[in-house]
């Protein structure tokens, strides 16, 4: 396991880069044995392992195992300490999701899972010019950064590339695609799903969200990292079946199972 020291790491490639998980242990178990099955043995998280979804143990149990790392999401934050500028539903969901940890029985098991959220890096660097947050280089934890930004918000794009020395993937928005430091955003699909590194270009690679896509398209979503260019993957899961089990959990808003659905 990495340590928490936020120095460069040495990783090997191919590096899968999962992220946004929030408690669907369905799509992680998919996207792990996808993972698997393409042959990629190391995988690290981006954060929000938990948040809005129903198997919030079952999911930072597996990163726990599965993962080199995980950074901290906002909603893992919001489960450990507070959650600050969720809507209602989110913060009922923050606080169900603390429940369930303060409720497992075997005490050994519930100290290693608060001791693993409580050491979740905020931000990691490793081989040559790769960063990794949740959200952005400014703010890891909590700052979006959306595709229109590139518009409306140039100085916030020039000021985001400014931290970033070759590449830096996030999650957070749910939304996969690449930020290039024109500025410009390019979705997986205007990329033929590969962008291959160019000496000349910053990037800011969005890797999508394994348990709740929010572009439209419902499908599980993680990148794979080589040392020369990333590779967006899709992969189809069970949904039905986890809308089921939101529905079956009362503290948890039923529109949490609706847009995994449209994939919004």
């Amino acid at each position: 396991m990495t340590t928490r020291v936020q120095g460069v790491t040495a990783i090997e490639f191919p590096l899968a880069i999962i992220s946004d998980i929030h408690g669907n242990i369905v799509a992680l178990d998919t996207a792990l044995a996808d993972i698997e099955k393409r042959g990629v043995k190391n995988v690290v998280c981006l954060g929000d392992v938990i948040g809005y979804g129903p198997r919030p143990r079952e999911c930072l149990d597996r990163v726990r195992e599965k993962c080199l790392w995980s950074l901290m999401g906002n909603h893992d934050f919001g489960v450990m300490y507070e959650p600050t500028h969720f809507n209602a539903g989110a913060e009922a969901a923050v606080f169900w999701t603390r429940r369930q940890f303060e409720l497992e029985p075997d005490p050994e098991l519930r100290s290693l899972r608060w001791k693993f959220l409580g050491s979740m890096l905020i931000r990691q660097r490793f081989g040559e010019g790769f960063m990794v947050v949740h959200g952005s280089p400014r703010h890891p934890i909590s700052e979006y950064v959306f595709p229109d930004d590139v518009t409306v918000s140039p100085k916030k794009m020039r000021q985001i590339f400014e931290l970033i020395e070759r590449a830096c993937l996030v999650g957070h928005t749910h939304v996969q695609g690449v930020f290039t430091d024109e500025p410009d955003f390019y979705t997986p699909g205007e990329l033929g799903n590969t962008y291959r590194f160019n000496e000349d270009e910053k990037v800011l690679i969005n890797v999508g969200s394994v348990g709740q896509p929010r572009d439209r398209d419902p499908r599980s979503g993680y990148v794979i990292l080589h040392e020369d260019h990333v590779e967006f993957i899709r992969v189809e899961y069970d949904i039905p079946a986890v809308v089921k089990q939101i529905e079956e959990i009362p503290e948890l808003n039923e529109f949490f199972g609706q847009r995994l659905m449209e994939g919004r």
